[in-house]
């Protein structure tokens, strides 16, 4: 029933990387590698505050499932009201924050001036359209809540189809650079948004707000930010430490920086499948949470560990043998220095993807369960560890030391976390 659950949601975070990696391939082929690495020298940020958006809407999402587990309607409708609102709040001060910023974050993480201009083009117009993000990954929760994960793939495939062909006509028939498959990507996204809504509305009646629904606002939003907020925050910390590691690859140069593109492209694909194992197992969790279920929580866990495990165990054997094959899908006619690089990262990161599956769904069922201190706690640890290997191991390593950075800061967060989900599982084994 989990793996069930899971795959869809499997499905709809491969096509949401397929939006990004569309941009990526299409222009490295048409507008060349300096293009490509003016995307690549900007993804990370933007992949910062998808994390963040796609945190808090999953911890809107675990407030109505416990909601939806205990059958309370009205909670349920009170829950989908706060997300609203919050998602709104979020939208006007993500755009905001973000796009006044630009600059300065372009000049802080040493973006090369050969390649300047089209990464602010590219990320600014990514970021004014956070709201279309913020849109698709809330109802998608909202209705993963409800135990729906089938509607928010079916609409995210169709956009993501439409956002190759919108590629193409802003590119090559528009002129608009690398700009324009940034407006394509964000034009696709509110169109699978709006579907997803119109497709949901018609099959569950709780997506019908009155306006007493919104009543005793204060006490239902304080729940969803506290909730919300910090796995915003969580979801981040990886992306806050990459800052660092790409700022240190920004300043080696074109060469270093198209490798570290392509390689994380490709990269990405693990993250987002292990994400999708933890928002499935966070809505299963704080179903049976809420009916006081921890015998399903226990048999959940495990299944989704084994699971999420066997798939990061063929992700990185695919990854390591086909990685000759990473640059040519984004450059044609990539030098021996940017391969070198793309190769680099991926021999040093994908032996260790096991890692991030522990850390991803011992986190996720943590805060499931009410335990947001313990997460926040290992975050922390997540973002210096992964902040100081960048630098001491970078000085000590090179560019194989910065590359090495993510899996240490995976161990260090995952003792914490198996520590803390063991002591919670004792203290219920007698349920």
């Amino acid at each position: 029933m989990l793996l069930r659950f899971s795959l869809p949601v499997i499905g709809g975070n491969l096509f949401q990387l397929f939006y990004t990696l569309a941009d990526s391939v299409i222009v490295g082929k048409t507008l060349g590698a300096d293009a490509l690495a003016a995307v690549g020298a900007t993804s990370i940020i933007i992949y910062l505050v998808l994390c963040f958006i796609q945190g808090i809407t999953g911890g809107f999402g675990i407030c109505l499932g416990q909601r939806c587990g205990a059958g309370d309607e009205a909670g349920m409708r009170r829950s989908i009201a706060a997300s609203l609102v919050w998602g709104v709040v979020f939208t006007v001060v993500l755009t905001g924050v973000c796009c006044g910023l630009a600059h300065p974050i372009l000049h802080w993480m040493q973006t090369p001036e050969e390649i300047y201009e089209m990464a602010y083009d590219y990320m600014f117009a990514i970021l004014a359209g956070t709201g279309a993000t913020i849109f698709y990954n809330m109802i998608s929760n909202i209705l993963r809540a409800l135990g729906d994960s089938r509607t928010p793939l079916y609409f995210l495939v169709f956009s993501s189809l439409l956002n190759i062909v919108l590629d193409l006509v802003f590119i090559l028939t528009f002129h608009m650079g690398v700009g324009g498959a940034a407006w394509a990507t964000v034009l696709s996204q509110l169109i699978s948004a709006v579907l997803c809504t119109v497709s949901g509305a018609r099959k569950y009646p709780v997506l019908h707000l009155k306006k007493e629904d919104f009543s005793r606002m204060r006490r239902e939003s304080s729940i969803h930010l506290r909730i919300g907020f910090p796995m915003g925050f969580q979801m981040s910390v990886m992306c806050i430490g990459q800052l660092a590691m790409q700022a240190a690859v920004n300043a080696i140069g074109p060469d270093a920086i198209a490798g570290y593109t392509a390689a994380t492209k490709v990269d990405q694909l693990s993250v987002l499948i292990n994400n999708a194992f933890g928002v499935a197992i966070a809505g299963y969790v704080a179903q049976n949470y809420g009916a006081g279920r921890w015998d399903r929580i226990r048999s959940g866990v495990k299944a989704s560990l084994i699971q999420t495990e066997v798939v990061n165990i063929l992700l990185g054997i695919l990854i390591i043998g086909g990685r000759s094959l990473v640059v040519p899908m984004f450059i044609d006619t990539p030098t021996e220095s940017i391969i070198h690089y793309a190769n680099g990262y991926l021999l040093a990161v994908a032996p260790f993807y096991l890692l991030m599956g522990l850390l991803l769904v011992i986190r996720s069922s943590v805060q499931s369960m009410g335990n947001g201190g313990a997460p926040f706690a290992a975050c922390i640890t997540e973002l210096i560890l992964r902040i100081a290997a960048t630098f001491g191991l970078s000085a000590l390593m090179g560019y194989t030391g910065i590359c090495l950075a993510s899996p240490l800061a995976w161990l260090g967060a995952d003792i914490l976390l198996v520590i803390v989900y063991a002591s919670m599982m004792k203290k219920r084994k007698t349920i």
